[in-house]
């Protein structure tokens, strides 16, 4: 079947990826390492970042309820602490690949597990430009965010969802995410899977081009 849509995650394909900063807090707090994603993928759908994610807690019950999970797994590490780790850069060779994919004709979503009142512009660095959320969002034909729809990766359902909006069934789509967890779902019902690396985009940018025509540097 001919490829009619790519659909992109946001944070850790458009940007650095959350992942990155966990990394750095658990060296500094002598913390193993993954821990903070071990207690996030604990009860992955049914956890207090999960129920965050979908809307279904505020931040202060949030804040709690993190801290009694992640203390249960050995080290206690309060909600706001987290989100204060979401501080991120831009990863531009993405921006440029998306807008050529516009360009090419093809069907663009984001699908973005994103947090109540806390959306893209909100986990910027400060040294970014937030205009630049604007030029991203403006390429996308349809966006779906978890704290708006209460439905998240890998909930096979916000797939599903993308697929009507666009009006491409999954084998016509191209799915694009930095976890590897979010991209099963996405396989399992048909979708081309794409893995972000954390720390160099370069490597999905070619496997994007090796399975449509498109021109990044144009």
């Amino acid at each position: 079947m001919k490829f009619e849509a790519v659909i992109f995650d946001f944070g850790g394909v458009f940007t650095t990826s959350p992942v990155q900063n966990f990394a750095v807090f658990e060296r500094e707090n002598n913390l193993p390492e993954r821990f903070i994603g071990a207690v996030i993928k604990t009860n992955i759908n049914d956890n207090a970042w999960a129920r965050f994610e979908r809307a279904e807690i505020d931040i202060d019950a949030f804040d709690a309820a993190f801290a009694e999970e992640s203390r249960a797994a050995g080290f206690e590490i309060r909600g706001r602490t987290l989100v204060d780790l979401l501080s991120l850069t831009f990863n531009h060779a993405m921006i440029d690949a998306l807008a050529a994919v516009k360009k090419a004709g093809y069907k663009t979503g984001c699908i973005t597990n994103n947090l109540p009142r806390i959306d893209s512009r909100g986990m910027l660095a400060p040294s970014e430009k937030r205009e630049t959320i604007e030029s991203i969002h403006a390429n996308f034909d349809h966006i779906i965010e978890s704290a708006k729809a209460g439905v998240r990766k890998p909930e096979p359902r916000i797939y599903e969802m993308m697929c009507e909006a666009l009006s491409a069934p999954p084998q016509a789509c191209i799915f694009l995410d930095d976890l590897g967890v979010n991209l099963k779902p996405a396989k399992a019902m048909g979708m081309t899977t794409i893995k972000v690396p954390f720390d160099d985009v370069a490597p999905a940018i070619e496997e994007l081009q090796s399975l449509i025509v498109i021109d990044p540097g144009a």
